[in-house]
């Protein structure tokens, strides 16, 4: 059982915001998901939608924590906890304020960088940094402080790259299922 967890912030308001790419992520493997029963649904008990399906006799748990950015731990220990996943089967999917718009990259460990929701995770993972994560690029920022930049909606041309990136984002995810990590790194990075 490995679980898969896009980070962003839940309603409208958020939608298409940079803080958002990891939503947007999992909303598209969704939508383009060869399984006919891939959806989410929430559950108060994860503080989250989860979308549960079997890929090659395997289940994957897809999570958007709805906690808000900044305690993202909280839904992702709640589905690990109740179904027993350890840190090596967690994939987390979070924008990154360093990297480009259209780019991607996996990492196996690490700081949080930054990014408060994956600083979250790492907390109640009692200070653990050693799980994956895959990085979608919302970069470069702008003469804004980085709160305000990752909560404004993307522009036009990069909501327009971004689609591509998706798609990468989704391939990405299949040979990190199929493959592992060291894979999809020397593929993808």
């Amino acid at each position: 059982m490995k679980l898969i967890t896009g980070l962003g912030n839940f309603g409208d308001k958020y939608k298409f915001t940079r803080h958002n790419a990891g939503f947007m992520a999992l909303d598209y493997i969704s939508i383009n998901s060869v399984f006919p029963d891939f959806s989410f649904s929430y559950e108060s008990k994860f503080k989250g939608e989860i979308a549960k399906i079997n890929h090659n006799g395997e289940t994957l748990i897809f999570l958007k924590p709805h906690t808000y950015m900044n305690l993202s731990g909280e839904s992702v220990i709640a589905v690990m906890n109740f179904y027993k996943i350890p840190k090596e089967d967690l994939l987390v999917i979070h924008d990154d304020i360093d990297m480009p718009v259209g780019k991607i990259r996996f990492r196996a460990k690490g700081s949080d960088g930054g990014q408060k929701g994956i600083r979250s995770i790492i907390q109640t993972l009692g200070g653990a940094t050693d799980f994956d994560r895959l990085k979608i690029g919302i970069g470069p920022q702008m003469n804004l402080s980085a709160e305000s930049y990752v909560l404004q909606n993307f522009s036009d041309e990069q909501l327009a790259a971004l689609k591509d990136v998706l798609k990468r984002v989704e391939q990405a995810v299949d040979i990190y299922l199929k493959d592992g990590i060291t894979a999809a790194q020397s593929k993808f990075n």
